[in-house]
């Protein structure tokens, strides 16, 4: 490797490991913001807080890379570019493309790991973030016992204390009602005082009362306590000092089955989304032959059936049939025409035509009874809303295999934009020739702008048919590629693009232009 090679990779490896970290800062903070209502008050651990921004931090992988090579890549080169370090390698004869060389090759290998990332690591980071996330938005808040006010956070047990003291274990003036028995306010204990600690991992919530009374009514055969007590319509007893244990389980984090998760198409690779692809195909496949093979009962006054299977659907039903027989879920038939329905095998047979052919003459000369209008108005009706549901099966499949395809091609594209990103951040940096976080970071956002609308639109365009699923997620990059292509071509013609005097000339030029064609006169001064 040559020196100017590590000079340039040295100087763009350290502005993007900085940039690309400070991009994954702000989206995981853009990110959590959305659910911090649901974090605040369940009492979660460290460790537990620290798992679940992990899993959020990978999951902003797919955003951040493209932004922190365009990000770098102008830094780098509008930093070359402003200390006339630039202006010296091209001095020695090297071009820009061999000077972008080796640039080029480290982002091919950030692309490859784009696309590790994308199709590995962040769907697994998906099903972990979103299952942790949906278990803690299950959890009850943490134990906050507040002045003044009845807690029923615990079931069947509603508590109140007056004061609380800075220690957060001493407590005043404590009610406590027990509904454990399921027979109202009859379980009743009052104290002076108390202490409250939680114990066994905070599994359980131990309370020490002093100086205090519990009343109990009606037929309990046990009190708050514990303690074993005569039945008797009302009771009271006195105490110093007693215990009361609640159990705290309701209060921890009940972790559901991932499975139930896996299903969605951000915690599915390429692999994975081909297979789900493929499934709703064939149950689209299953429905439209269900429709064709119905047809016989739908519309039993047509004696001739003219509508032949679709290809695509024969090819689909033979292979289906084959797979049957394979694994001897259906048996062979011996009978010659099994393909035909039960009507067109019945219609084949010479003397049966006949008989179907007699009964048609005379059956429309007949006249119509009400009966028979009644009858044949709700057969139509019932084909009418068969077909109805049947369209509608099929549009929910489209919709669904829509949204996984465009998951199929965005794991692609995302991890291309990081060359389309390329193509734009470093020739547009040796055009402006200004380094720092200036002009780089406001050009960066307005292209990540860019490139974030197309791809929002392109998906929307996508599932609403108006283009085909590559058109609309493949659309940003082509945009970013158009405009990297533009700046590249004006970067080696050292073309000054920012400067007042570049459309001044263009200007001067339009106009001789149009005065040549006639369209315009030019006044000599």
């Amino acid at each position: 490797m040559k020196k100017i090679d590590k000079l340039i990779l040295s100087s763009f490896i350290g502005p993007f490991l900085l940039t690309f970290f400070v991009v994954v800062f702000i989206l995981l903070n853009i990110n959590m913001l959305k659910y911090f209502d649901d974090l605040i008050g369940k009492g979660l651990g460290w460790s537990l807080i620290g798992q679940l921004l992990y899993y959020f931090a990978v999951f902003t992988i797919p955003t951040a890379l493209p932004l922190a090579v365009l990000l770098s890549s102008l830094i780098t080169f509008g930093n070359l570019g402003e200390h006339f370090e630039l202006t010296a390698i091209k001095s020695l004869g090297i071009s820009l493309i061999r000077s972008l060389a080796p640039m080029f090759v480290f982002i091919l290998f950030l692309t490859g790991v784009a696309f590790y990332a994308n199709n590995y690591w962040v769907p697994k980071a998906a099903l972990e973030a979103y299952s942790l996330l949906y278990d803690i938005k299950q959890k009850k808040p943490a134990l906050d016992l507040r002045e003044g006010a009845f807690y029923n956070g615990i079931p069947d047990i509603s508590i109140k204390i007056s004061d609380r003291l800075p220690d957060d274990k001493t407590i005043k003036k404590v009610i406590i009602y027990d509904h454990r028995g399921r027979t109202g306010n009859k379980e009743v204990t009052v104290a002076d005082s108390g202490k409250m600690y939680t114990v066994l991992g905070d599994q359980y919530l131990k309370l020490e009362l002093f100086n205090g009374f519990n009343y109990s009514e009606g037929n309990s055969n046990q009190d708050i306590s514990g303690q074993s007590g005569s039945t008797e319509s009302l009771r009271k007893t006195k105490f110093d000092k007693t215990q009361v244990v609640f159990d705290l389980s309701s209060f921890g984090l009940a972790r559901t089955d991932k499975k139930w998760f896996q299903s969605n198409r951000m915690m599915r690779n390429l692999n994975e989304l081909k297979g789900d692809m493929d499934s709703i195909h064939r149950e689209a496949n299953t429905v439209k032959l269900s429709i064709y093979k119905a047809r016989n009962m739908l519309f039993s006054y047509h004696f001739k059936d003219s509508i032949k299977l679709p290809p695509e659907l024969e090819t689909f039903q033979k292979k289906r049939d084959s797979i049957r027989r394979a694994t001897k879920l259906i048996p062979e038939t011996d009978r010659p025409n099994s393909n035909l329905s039960d009507f067109q095998v019945i219609y084949a047979d010479s003397s049966s035509r006949k008989k179907w052919e007699n009964q048609s003459d005379t059956l429309f000369e007949k006249s119509y009874s009400q009966s028979e209008i009644t009858n044949a108005l709700n057969q139509a009706r019932g084909m009418k809303s068969q077909l109805t549901n049947f369209n509608a099966n099929l549009d929910n499949y489209n919709e669904e295999f829509k949204v996984f395809q465009i998951q199929w091609h965005s794991i692609l594209s995302s991890s291309l934009a990081c060359i389309a990103m390329f193509l734009i951040g470093a020739p547009l940096g040796a055009i402006i020739k200004k380094g720092g976080l200036g002009v780089p970071v406001l050009t960066s956002i307005l292209f990540f702008i860019l490139y974030y609308v197309a791809t929002l639109m392109g998906q929307k365009w996508a599932k609403q048919g108006s283009v085909t699923v590559p058109e609309g997620v493949w659309a940003a990059d082509a945009i970013l590629f158009f405009f990297g292509i533009i700046f590249l071509r004006q970067a080696r013609r050292d073309a000054r693009l920012f400067d007042t005097d570049f459309y001044l000339v263009l200007w001067d030029k339009g106009k001789r232009w149009l005065a040549s064609k006639g369209f315009i006169k030019l006044k000599v001064s």
